[in-house]
């Protein structure tokens, strides 16, 4: 029997020694895995690193696509005052505003660990030409005598053309259209900014303004920093 309990004990031994090493490995492991990770850049600026580059693979962000309709009437006195030729012309453009996502880099986002706030800086909303509906146009005269015996139809037609056009652009381009694009915009990133932080435990606030847009509070994000002076080293976004 001493003999049966000293063979068991020797057993005991053999197994203790390889689990023993096992073990420090693993702790070894998992030390290294938490000092990487606390040696690395904090999790909040990694994530909005990873959200940057999927914003910016999507090139072009569309946050309002409006409709405009222009009526314009161009006339002409001929023959003395005896023939006015006038046309009216009803023109209706669809314009598009939009965010140059592709534009955005390390410099446009910036970590204010105080008060848990990552900045976005967009670039100025995009308005497009207004793209016109060769269909829906209307045109209309005043029967004059001086259309069908002068050639003042053409030029009334062409002054009807880019004056609709002109009328076309100052409408997009009204502060109602351009502040609800801009509104759009910024909730669209904030949420794309906001929406992976949440998912990682992340409580973080996320604001997100227009370069041409002027900041209400002076001292705006004075202690925020750049996500590549934050992660202490540069970093490069892929074009």
């Amino acid at each position: 029997m001493k003999w049966q309990r000293g063979s068991g004990m020797a057993r005991h031994r053999r197994w203790l020694v390889p689990a023993l090493i096992v073990g420090a490995l693993l702790l070894a492991f998992l030390a290294y895995r938490w000092v990487s990770s606390w040696l690395a850049a904090p999790a909040p600026v990694t994530i909005a690193q990873a959200s940057l580059q999927s914003m910016r693979e999507q090139q072009r962000l569309t946050t309002l696509t409006a409709r405009y309709v222009a009526v314009v009437t161009s006339s002409q006195s001929r023959a003395g005052g005896l023939l006015n030729p006038e046309k009216t012309m009803i023109m209706q453009g669809d314009v598009r505003y939009e965010v140059d996502l592709a534009a955005l880099t390390q410099e446009n986002l910036r970590w204010d660990e105080a008060s848990k706030t990552l900045s976005v800086t967009l670039p100025p909303i995009e308005i497009s030409e207004p793209q016109v509906d060769l269909k829906t146009i209307q045109e209309y005269d005043n029967g004059s005598l001086g259309l069908a015996v002068t050639n003042a139809e053409d030029a009334l037609d062409s002054a009807n053309r880019d004056a609709a056009l002109k009328s076309l652009t100052e409408q997009a381009q009204a502060a109602l259209p351009v502040r609800t694009a801009r509104e759009s915009a910024q909730r669209a990133i904030a949420r794309s900014f906001a929406l992976p932080l949440r998912a990682a435990g992340v409580d973080a606030n996320v604001e997100v303004r227009f370069a041409d847009q002027a900041r209400e509070e002076p001292g705006y994000m004075d202690g925020s920093r750049p996500l590549n002076e934050v992660m202490g080293r540069p970093v490069e976004v892929k074009r």
